[in-house]
C-alpha cells in the first residue's frame, strides 16, 4: 500500500532534486556516507554482527583456533626455495645478503614439517566431529597462506566445513583456496576478528609462527590469565621452538607472572597429541 513504510529505499527523484546529490540516498545505501570517521561504531557493529548470523545460519556451535606463520610452506615447496636460494649464493659466495638468504631459506625447510602437521591436525578433528551434519571444533584460521592454509586444507581434504577470518591490509591478501566460501570472511578491524577467532573457540593452538602468531597468543593468554575468557585450553605445538622464543622461567622469577601462569598452555609435539590435549579438556570421547 502506498504511503506504509517499506525496507525497499526510494529510488526515484523527484523533478526540484539535483540526481548529484549523496543527501538524497538513503543512508543505508550510501557508502561513500557509512565510511566517515563518525560512523565507526556502525562498523564495528555491523563487522561483529554479519559473520555472527552467518556461523549461525551454517550451524556453527564451536571452533578450534589453529595460529602459524604464513610464511611456513609445504615441504615440496620449501624445498624449492632452498635450491635457488643455494644456486644464487653459490654464484656470489662473497655476498653476505645472499648466503644469509640461504641459511634463513634451510631453516624455514625445517620448520615446513609444520605445514604437514598442521593439515593433519585438520584432517584429524574435522573428520572426527563433522559427522552426522554437526559442526562442531570446526577448524578456524586467519584465511591466509602457510600454516593457516595447512590447517583449512586438512579439513578440507574430508571434505569438512573450515573458516577462514581474513584482514584487509594496505597490501593485497587473498584467502587460501581451502576455506569453505560460505564460511570466507574479510575484516576491517582486527578487533572484531580477534573477537570471532574466540566467541567459539574450545581450543587455539599455536604452531611456530611471528608477530601475528604471538599477538593472537599472548592476547588469549591474557584473557585466560585474568578470568576474561575460560574453557579455553592453549596448545603449542613444538615444545623446542616454543621454549627458545619465549622464556617463561624468566618471567615467573622475576615476578611478572605467576607459576600458576604456566598451566595456561600445554606442549604438543604431534597433532594426534595436540588433537588428544584437548578432547581430554573438554569431555570429547576420541573413540
Amino acid at each position: 500500500m502506498r504511503g506504509m513504510d517499506s525496507d525497499k529505499p526510494e529510488t526515484s527523484l523527484p523533478p526540484h532534486t539535483d540526481s548529484k546529490s549523496s543527501s538524497y540516498i538513503t543512508a543505508d545505501n550510501d557508502t561513500e556516507f557509512l565510511q566517515r570517521d563518525e560512523l565507526r561504531p556502525i562498523r564495528v557493529g555491523l563487522e561483529l554482527l554479519k559473520p555472527e548470523l552467518i556461523h549461525r545460519e551454517e550451524g556453527i556451535r564451536s571452533t578450534i583456533v589453529v595460529f602459524g606463520s604464513a610464511r611456513i610452506q609445504e615441504p615440496a615447496l620449501m624445498q624449492e626455495a632452498v635450491r635457488k636460494a643455494e644456486a644464487e649464493a653459490s654464484l656470489y659466495p662473497n655476498d653476505q645478503t645472499k648466503q644469509n638468504k640461504a641459511a634463513v631459506a634451510r631453516r624455514q625447510l625445517s620448520l615446513s614439517t609444520y605445514y604437514e602437521m598442521a593439515r593433519e591436525f585438520g584432517r584429524l578433528v574435522s573428520s572426527t566431529c563433522q559427522i552426522g551434519g554437526q559442526c562442531e571444533y570446526v577448524v578456524v584460521t586467519g584465511g591466509g597462506p602457510g600454516i593457516m592454509e595447512a590447517a583449512n586444507r586438512g579439513a578440507a581434504d574430508v571434505q569438512a566445513k573450515t573458516i577462514g577470518l581474513n584482514i584487509s591490509l594496505p597490501h593485497e591478501q587473498n584467502p587460501n583456496p581451502y576455506v569453505t566460501p560460505t564460511l570466507s570472511f574479510q575484516f576491517r578491524y582486527f578487533a572484531m576478528r580477534k573477537m570471532h577467532f574466540l566467541i567459539r573457540a574450545k581450543a587455539l593452538v599455536a604452531f611456530p609462527g611471528g608477530f601475528g602468531t604471538l599477538d593472537e597468543l599472548f592476547e588469549t593468554l591474557t584473557l585466560l590469565q585474568t578470568g576474561k575468557t575460560e574453557h579455553v585450553i592453549v596448545v603449542l605445538v613444538g615444545r623446542t621452538f616454543w621454549e627458545r622464543l619465549i622464556n617463561w622461567d624468566f618471567l615467573v622469577e622475576n615476578g611478572l607472572i605467576s607459576p600458576n601462569d604456566l598451566e595456561l598452555f600445554h606442549y604438543a609435539e604431534t597433532a594426534q597429541e595436540a588433537w588428544e590435549l584437548i578432547a581430554k579438556y573438554n569431555g570429547v570421547p576420541l573413540t
